[in-house]
């Protein structure tokens, strides 16, 4: 039976060593189709795990945003045939605030075998740093972008933080992190505590826990740089 694997890659400019098991590299190479986001960057992460992998001798489908369903249903071809495949994410794990779910779905559909490999999630590496709840939390993704609806959105889940005790993740465009911690800061209520995780795994990796009255005191620069925010009572 083929088997899918879902592939994780590094969360930046980054050593592979301390992040992949040295088995992801051995199975990436045996693999001939990949689903990937971007061709280039696919490409180069193949390099990189293995200089050896003749690159044009394999098969790229994309998977994005403009992907259509009708082509979706048709990358999982050569696995009828037998071959294994591998779904390449962007940054961190596929299918985990990533495309590739719906490709996983299908594969679970037709009795395919599914490989998840270990490598790094912002999401959960940045739970576990944070002191916060990690029994009950939720990812929510991004908050929405016109401010009535941000407001409501953050008090939303500020509430479920003291109602159910649930820690709350979500993220931004890393262009727009400082607007939304400004807004956090201005919503949430001044004992709530907030961690911002901040290119994580790589060499300026920044992960802190304070209140939002400490916060305010002094904000760090969050600009254009891959963020997680946490809140949590």
């Amino acid at each position: 039976m083929a088997t899918l694997y879902l592939i994780p890659t590094s969360l930046g400019e980054s050593s592979f060593d301390g992040i992949l098991p040295a088995k992801n590299a051995q199975i990436v190479t045996d693999l001939k189709y990949f689903i990937v986001e971007d061709v280039r960057t696919a490409r180069r992460f193949l390099k990189k795990t293995n200089p050896a992998i003749e690159i044009d001798s394999l098969t790229f489908f994309i998977l994005n945003q403009h992907t259509s369903a009708e082509e979706m249903s048709g990358f999982l071809r050569p696995m009828f045939g037998g071959n294994d495949m591998g779904v390449l994410s962007e940054a961190g794990c596929p299918a985990i605030a990533d495309p590739g779910a719906d490709v996983v779905s299908i594969a679970q559909n037709h009795n395919f075998k599914v490989v998840p490999l270990v490598g790094p999630s912002s999401i959960l590496l940045s739970l576990m740093a944070s002191g916060f709840n990690g029994q009950s939390f939720a990812f929510v993704g991004y908050l929405p972008i016109q401010p009535d609806e941000r407001t409501k959105a953050l008090k939303k889940l500020e509430g479920r933080v003291y109602s159910e005790s649930q820690t709350q993740i979500f993220i931004e465009t890393p262009y727009r992190n400082m607007k939304m911690l400004e807004d956090i800061l201005k919503v949430c209520q001044l004992t709530t505590r907030l961690c911002i995780a901040v290119d994580i795994t790589l060499e300026t990796e920044f992960i802190k826990t304070k209140t939002i009255k400490d916060w305010k005191s002094q904000l760090p620069d969050l600009n254009k740089r891959p963020c997680i925010f946490l809140i949590y009572k």
